[in-house]
């Protein structure tokens, strides 16, 4: 009969989670999970696979946790524009002002860190990528159809633009001392959405 295990999974990948989103993938050795899980190497080994395949695991739990609330946030009956600003004002706030802002975000860590040399972390970031595009798309696609964007915007080009701008924000929000170089950019990038500017 086999042995139960002596720790929750669902517990121990959280904290992986929480490691690796501090530390960085190439900074984090398996010995420092065994530290921080608080259990052995061997039972890492035999429940999440190697150190590679828990990070992955890992960055699977982060997206899973942030999809939900950006398809919320985004997909709300009445007006659409005012909900785009507003998930991209979140973003821009977070990078310069949550506590855990030094850590920054751990798709865009992994782009950097990982997704040049990794085919299996570049696919879960281009996958995090492509959902957050669709839903910013189809949000300006809806402002458009509602009359709230002007006919002639781009709702793929602006939803592309504001995706970049915000793993930017999220790059620069974690190592500058400037929160308004955030703000300032992050503004000027929405007056894109007003109907008295040409795109």
């Amino acid at each position: 009969m086999a042995r139960t295990k002596e720790f929750d999974p669902d517990t121990a990948l959280q904290s992986a989670l929480e490691l690796f989103w501090r530390r960085g993938y190439e900074a984090t050795s398996v010995a420092d999970l065994v530290e921080h899980l608080g259990i052995g190497r061997a039972s890492i080994y035999a429940t999440f696979g190697n150190k590679h395949e828990l990070y992955l695991k890992a960055l699977d739990r982060y997206a899973e946790e942030r999809d939900p609330l950006l398809l919320s946030e985004l997909s709300g009956p009445g007006p659409a524009l005012p909900a785009v600003r507003a998930v991209v004002r979140r973003f821009a706030a977070e990078a310069t002002s949550a506590p855990d802002r030094s850590n920054g975000c751990l798709i865009t860590n992994t782009a950097a860190e990982l997704a040049p040399h990794d085919p299996a972390a570049a696919r879960r970031v281009e996958i995090s990528w492509e959902h957050f595009e669709t839903l910013l798309q189809s949000s300006l696609a809806r402002a458009r159809a509602q009359g709230e964007l002007p006919e002639d915007r781009d709702p793929r080009a602006l939803a592309r633009m504001l995706l970049v701008l915000m793993q930017g924000v999220r790059i620069v929000g974690k190592t500058s001392g400037d929160p308004a170089r955030v703000r300032d950019a992050t503004e000027q990038a929405l007056t894109l959405l007003d109907r008295g500017t040409n795109a």
